[in-house]
């Protein structure tokens, strides 16, 4: 099983591309959305610590610091470190125009190896439900997100 995770989730949002870059920029209220995200400390205004626990009894503890966050191109990209090592970002884009109703295409890229000791030994034999828990937590972040737009 190679060390390297990597995850893509795409789906679209009926909101302007800058409403949802905005939501997706607000870390710091991801926990009042996006309910896997149970916590974010911050540590400066780069960074801050952020606990995640999705479906399966283990709550993640990583570092989220800030590397790219350009509105221009809708790039929002943070650099993990903790029990997950590497980085995950959004993508926020134009889909499709319908009157004066907007649609933003949203892509969420994430490349990580896990550092947590326990769950580094586990990881290869439990790599499906690591899957599977990983697309139910994104399949939240785009319900909450949703909900958090109205």
């Amino acid at each position: 099983m190679p060390r390297l995770w990597r995850f893509a989730h795409d789906w679209l949002v009926p909101a302007s591309v800058e409403d949802v870059y905005a939501v997706c920029a607000a870390v710091d209220a991801y926990p009042t959305w996006w309910r896997e995200i149970r916590s974010i400390e911050r540590v400066d205004a780069e960074s801050g610590w952020a606990e995640v626990r999705s479906v399966l009894p283990y709550t993640l503890r990583m570092l989220i610091t800030r590397e790219v966050e350009d509105e221009a191109t809708g790039r929002l990209r943070v650099r993990l470190e903790g029990d997950l090592t590497g980085w995950a970002e959004f993508r926020v884009s134009p889909s499709a125009k319908e009157g004066a109703n907007s649609v933003a295409a949203v892509a969420f890229r994430q490349e990580v190896e896990v550092t947590a000791p326990l769950l580094g030994r586990v990881a290869p034999a439990l790599a499906p439900a690591l899957r599977a828990n990983h697309a139910w937590m994104m399949r939240s972040c785009r319900d909450g997100m949703l909900r958090a737009l109205g």
